[in-house]
């Protein structure tokens, strides 16, 4: 298969295991499990931010984006996760506008955590239904009441939009993708790998 390009979203105060736990599950999915050291992820991941200035995570770390706004190659998924950052990023314009320009060109749009307000800022979620992390879910219900907030589901799908609960959730939601184009053979290897327990849809 050609691999499929993913775009991660980062922005100040972004939380960590937001990003990196669907990073890394990009990362080490293999087609041929046993060519784990020869060949490359099917899935090419970039960490994608308004400028290329160091953004600094929630919890401190300091990460280096691969590509800009105004460099980002044309991308098949896009991430979004969230973090105490959406706070101040629901109202960043420039933000919005890219998640909003890019959302429409994707084969697969997702978020993570608090991610999913910037979907909804963004026009994507009115009418569907949505998760986020727990003590956002009635913040969510407030700001955007033509959104059905989901409480209790990792990951609740809508047509190519999907959308994950809190941090570790996004580790769930790259293996559902993983799952969803290279099957559930790939998924489960790549839980495998990473010690993470995972249940495919599909079945084996």
């Amino acid at each position: 298969m050609r691999r499929k390009r993913v775009g991660i979203l980062i922005f100040q105060n972004v939380e960590l295991l937001d990003f990196c736990g669907p990073y890394e599950i990009f990362s080490v999915a293999r087609l041929d499990e046993g060519r784990r050291r020869e060949e490359l992820s099917p899935f090419e991941v970039l960490l994608v931010a308004a400028t290329l200035e160091t953004v600094r995570s929630y919890g401190g770390m300091r990460v280096i984006p691969d590509v800009s706004f105004d460099t980002c190659p044309p991308l098949d998924i896009l991430i979004v996760p969230g973090g105490m950052g959406v706070r101040r990023e629901i109202d960043n314009s420039k933000l919005i506008e890219w998640i909003a320009f890019q959302g429409k060109k994707v084969e697969v749009l997702a978020s993570v955590c608090t991610g999913s307000m910037l979907l909804a800022k963004a026009g994507f979620l009115g009418g569907k239904r949505a998760t986020t992390h727990h003590s956002a879910v009635e913040w969510m219900r407030t700001v955007f009441p033509d959104v059905e907030v989901v409480q209790g589901e990792r990951i609740v799908e809508e047509a190519n939009i999907l959308t994950s609960a809190g941090v570790s959730a996004g580790i769930d939601l790259a293996l559902r993708l993983v799952e969803k184009y290279c099957g559930s053979q790939i998924a489960v290897n790549a839980a495998r790998h990473i010690e993470y327990p995972y249940y495919p849809i599909e079945g084996i």
